[in-house]
């Protein structure tokens, strides 16, 4: 018998290789057990001091745009809520997991950077669509494109062929691994996605992004991600702001009813906060 490869039977092979932080489950056991306090909550994750002190800068940071200084992990909670917290909790463990990528294949440092903009714009549009924790987006974006670290590390030379036919356009990328792959990177994420037991909201927006049309209650999310993830993209190609908006087909992206001009706002403030956000969030060690 032939084996297939899949989105399930690759991150099944990978697990073990790509696995969540322990502290992030310990927090979300603790968060769904109402037995535990903010109090509780906030003594776990400061157990882990590098990982308290990037959550409190990320919390004073313009991420998050408060006014009075937020000094301990329970008052962090208490003004950012349960769920964003553990959000980012996860955000700011998940970048340092992934190792022994190829190198030929991804700049690790570059790929994150990408990521992280990605998900920064995904939230300010998100805010600009009156979207509810609109944080949750931020996530998004940063994970979108976590498949394709175990495509580069499960199926190095089916990637460089990718890679090399895309020839530095990501636009291109998805539409290749459909053909060489039968599947693509959004559905390797997707798959890591429910494998770890994140939200059904993560799971949806980043499954459906490259047809957010497909995607049944959290629509609004995917179509939000698709424009993110479209905005980086031609900013990689070299095209500014400007030109970036004005030729942005808002017919494509019509459930975020999003303008020109919020797009444009969103693009220059994401940009500021990138330079911020980064350095505070980024992978703890520069890949080489």
């Amino acid at each position: 018998m032939i084996h297939v490869d899949t989105p399930d039977s690759l991150v099944d092979g990978a697990i073990e290789l790509f696995s969540l932080p322990d502290i992030y489950f310990q927090v979300s056991e603790m968060i769904s057990d109402p037995r535990f306090t903010i109090q509780d909550i906030g003594a776990v994750i400061s157990k882990d001091p590098a990982l308290s002190v990037k959550l409190l800068k990320v919390v004073n940071s313009s991420l998050y745009g408060f006014q009075a200084k937020i000094d301990t992990i329970s008052r962090a909670i208490v003004v950012v809520g349960i769920d964003d917290l553990k959000n980012l909790v996860l955000a700011t463990s998940v970048l340092d997991q992934f190792q022994d990528i190829p190198c030929e294949l991804v700049d690790m440092t570059a790929f994150w950077m990408r990521s992280m903009r990605c998900g920064i714009i995904a939230k300010c549009l998100a805010k600009e669509s009156s979207v509810l924790h609109s944080e949750r987006l931020f996530l998004a974006g940063i994970l979108h494109d976590i498949g394709s670290l175990i495509l580069y590390r499960k199926m190095p030379e089916e990637s460089l062929k990718v890679l090399l036919a895309a020839d530095h356009n990501r636009d291109l990328v998805a539409g290749l691994e459909q053909t060489l792959l039968g599947f693509n990177h959004a559905d390797v994420s997707a798959e890591l996605i429910r494998n770890w037991g994140l939200p059904e909201s993560l799971y949806e927006a980043i499954s459906c992004y490259l047809k957010p049309d497909s995607a049944a209650a959290y629509q609004l999310d995917a179509y939000i991600l698709a424009m993110s993830v479209h905005l980086v993209n031609a900013l990689e190609q070299g095209i500014t702001p400007e030109q970036i908006v004005k030729t942005l087909d808002l017919g494509d992206y019509a459930p975020t009813r999003l303008n020109e001009e919020q797009i444009s706002m969103v693009m220059h403030l994401a940009d500021e906060e990138f330079a911020q956000i980064f350095d505070l969030i980024g992978p703890s060690k520069r890949f080489h």
